[in-house]
């Protein structure tokens, strides 16, 4: 994995249309900083403390429910890391040439690499971890999500203004214009697909029956979007303003409901119809009541969170601190700090398998990978 310094950061965000697609938070919160006048270069060349970054992906690590496994990327390796939590094993699969991201069917378990470098997807078994077939699908696939009823993947490609289709029955591939997609998500009741592109304040609704489209305006700025399975609402992280846009419909306008500083990754507990957003820039997150339709709470955590994923089975929610080495445990029950435990170093991104009681933690320090058992985690060991 290539890694950046802050300085050469800024000089990326001075290239046209690179539009910020494929760089992690701490970019992020350099570009909107530097929007606001807030931080000059002359201070990144002065900071001896200044971070590293690197080109990631929230969806670097996956639990498989119909398997109970978890993949996790690893993007210099070509490697997909497929861990047994019921087997207390993990194994390396080949794949393509740099794996960004992961996404599962969740009717017949097969598992879909997008890999980056190598302009293919990878088909996994979720059951003999075998690799099916390697799809080519153009240059710089980026996000993955699968539709499990229309048995289709979508998968956006960086710099590209064309979804790709694959058609899981055949794996042969179209491509549909859409305009630039960074993140995807799929309502698989109503088989609607969200696009939600960073740069141009534009959600991009795809009828996975006719392939028709519309777009909602949520404003500028977007990164980080959440579908509740329940209801059918729509949340979408804005940085730069400090907000979460609601949407009740694709066709609705929007709301916004107020968040900390630099909202930028967003989870939901469906059963209890609550939103955790994920603020970067303060520090903390943001607890919303999905039914009331407003702030119910601010939760403090660790140095620079970036991830954020929900266990509805006990109620709880875990953060990411990119810049502290941990990941803070969020009681669901009173929105409170639970446990704060360690992570390795830089982690982003975070998967949950409930039933073995197991945390899944991508770090972006040498592709590295950590397991932490949470199966007691409410009732902490002395």
């Amino acid at each position: 994995m290539k890694y950046l310094t802050n300085l050469e950061v800024c000089k990326d965000c001075m290239r046209l249309s690179f539009g910020l697609r494929s760089l992690i938070l701490p970019l992020l919160a350099l570009v909107v900083l530097m929007n606001w006048g807030l931080l000059a270069l002359s201070q990144h060349r002065a900071n001896p403390e200044v971070p590293i970054v690197g080109l990631i992906n929230p969806q670097a690590t996956v639990f498989n429910a119909v398997t109970g496994k978890v993949y996790t990327v690893d993007q210099d390796a070509g490697e997909i890391l497929i861990s047994n939590d019921a087997a207390n094993s993990t194994i390396r699969v080949k794949v393509g040439v740099g794996p960004v991201s992961v996404a599962v069917d969740s009717q017949n378990g097969r598992a879909y690499v997008a890999n980056a470098d190598g302009g293919t997807v990878s088909v996994i078994d979720g059951r003999t971890d075998i690799v099916l077939a390697t799809v080519q699908v153009g240059s710089h696939p980026y996000s993955i999500a699968c539709d499990s009823v229309g048995q289709r993947v979508y998968v956006s490609r960086t710099y590209s203004d064309h979804l790709m289709v694959i058609d899981e029955a055949t794996n042969q591939v179209t491509s549909i214009k859409t305009g630039s997609a960074d993140l995807i998500a799929v309502d698989p009741r109503t088989e609607t697909t969200y696009l939600l592109g960073y740069e141009g304040g534009d959600l991009a609704v795809l009828n996975g029956t006719t392939h028709s489209l519309s777009t909602n305006s949520v404003g500028m700025h977007a990164w980080g979007i959440a579908l509740n399975p329940a209801t059918g609402v729509i949340y979408i992280a804005k940085p730069g303003d400090a907000e979460v846009a609601v949407l009740a419909s694709a066709s609705a306008a929007p709301t916004m409901i107020p968040t900390g500083v630099i909202s930028c990754a967003v989870a939901i507990n469906a059963r209890t119809n609550t939103v955790f957003v994920v603020n970067y820039g303060d520090n903390s997150v943001t607890v919303i009541d999905g039914a009331k339709g407003r702030a119910i709470g601010r939760v403090p955590v660790g140095k620079r969170p970036q991830a954020i994923v929900v266990d509805s089975d006990n109620n709880l929610a875990y953060v990411a601190n990119t810049q502290e080495n941990s990941v803070t445990v969020i009681d669901g029950a009173n929105n409170t700090v639970l446990a704060t435990l360690d992570a390795g170093k830089a982690p982003y991104a975070l998967a949950i398998n409930p039933s073995a009681g197991r945390l899944h933690v991508a770090n972006l320090d040498k592709n590295s990978f950590t397991i932490i058992d949470v199966s007691k985690i409410r009732q902490p060991q002395n």
